[in-house]
């Protein structure tokens, strides 16, 4: 049974391995049609603002604001604080003649700025935490808002829109393409952004410094050990300097050292960049490094007291 397969059964999702796969297929496959799109919401506001300077002064504020409306939805709150909140979220899968409860009633917020870690067994529901989070899938009720703005009843290219500019997320496995470098592969995700090459080639470069591994610029996967993969998955993630940054597991292959060195690194980026990242672990030594931390147990999310936050 393949991950895409078992995120659909909330009992035993445990990793964003598949989901990873529709992400990128549908990040490379909506690329047109964001264009297509953006092109014609240009069309639509200009059509309207000319419409609005025939008009009243009442109505040229009104047709401003729904011009504007659809663009709000996407950019959310100007607050630097404002990152990611789930209220009251709920998620079921069928199974057979009866329903899995995936998330029960689940609520929590993380500001611009903070780590927060959640923990839990397999099948608990911490992977259809993360997928609802990033807008993979809908919850059966409950709302979630990133950056400020609620997602609910945005249609599936606004949603990709959305992942592709105001979210990151670092996969278990890095899964990067063999025969690019570590610049190459931050450079792909500018391209699908349609950045210029230079823009891109000089965040790409800012972001191996950031994660110490300017020098390993040229180097292919095979030539970087499982830490600085780990690395280049992270700078990957922030290629579009996302509003929330989403964790799945990232220590799972990597010793106890490596392991505390890249979770450290997420926390000193999260302070950084301000982000509001969310990581999924097994590990709870980790959570030293957590400004709040979470556990979750058939599908409910409770806070730990455990959680050393500074």
């Amino acid at each position: 049974m393949n991950e895409v397969e078992r995120m659909e059964r909330a009992e035993r999702v445990d990793g964003l391995d598949g989901v990873e796969r529709a992400k990128q297929e549908e990040q490379v496959g909506s690329v047109d049609r964001v264009n297509i799109m953006s092109q014609t919401h240009q069309v639509s506001r200009e059509s309207q603002a000319n419409q609005a300077n025939q008009g009243s002064q009442e109505s040229q504020e009104s047709q401003a604001s729904q011009a504007n409306q659809g663009s709000q939805r996407i950019q959310g709150s100007q607050d630097d604080r404002a990152g990611l909140r789930l209220t009251n979220v709920t998620l079921t899968y069928p199974d057979g003649d009866r329903r899995l409860t995936a998330l029960d009633r689940v609520s929590v917020t993380v500001a611009g700025g903070e780590l927060a870690a959640v923990v839990g067994p397999s099948g608990s529901g911490k992977s259809s935490l993360l997928a609802v989070a990033a807008t993979l899938v809908t919850p059966d009720s409950g709302t979630v808002e990133i950056a400020g703005a609620p997602v609910d009843g945005l249609k599936p290219g606004r949603r990709a829109e959305l992942r592709r500019t105001r979210l990151g997320i670092v996969f278990q496995q890095p899964n990067l393409l063999p025969s690019l470098t570590a610049l190459e592969q931050l450079q792909v995700m500018a391209h699908l952004d349609g950045r210029s090459p230079r823009a891109a080639a000089a965040k790409a470069r800012e972001l191996l410094d950031a994660v110490g591994l300017s020098e390993q610029a040229r180097r292919r996967p095979h030539q970087l050990s499982g830490g600085q993969r780990q690395r280049i998955n992270i700078a990957r993630a922030l290629m579009n300097d996302p509003a929330v940054l989403l964790v799945d597991e990232p220590t799972s292959a990597l010793d106890h050292e490596r392991g505390a060195a890249v979770v450290e690194l997420l926390a000193r980026l999260t302070r950084e960049r301000g982000t509001a990242t969310v990581m999924v672990t097994h590990d709870r030594s980790q959570l030293v490094y957590a400004d709040a931390a979470y556990a979750m147990t058939d599908g409910r999310l409770a806070v730990l007291n455990e959680a050393a936050a500074a």
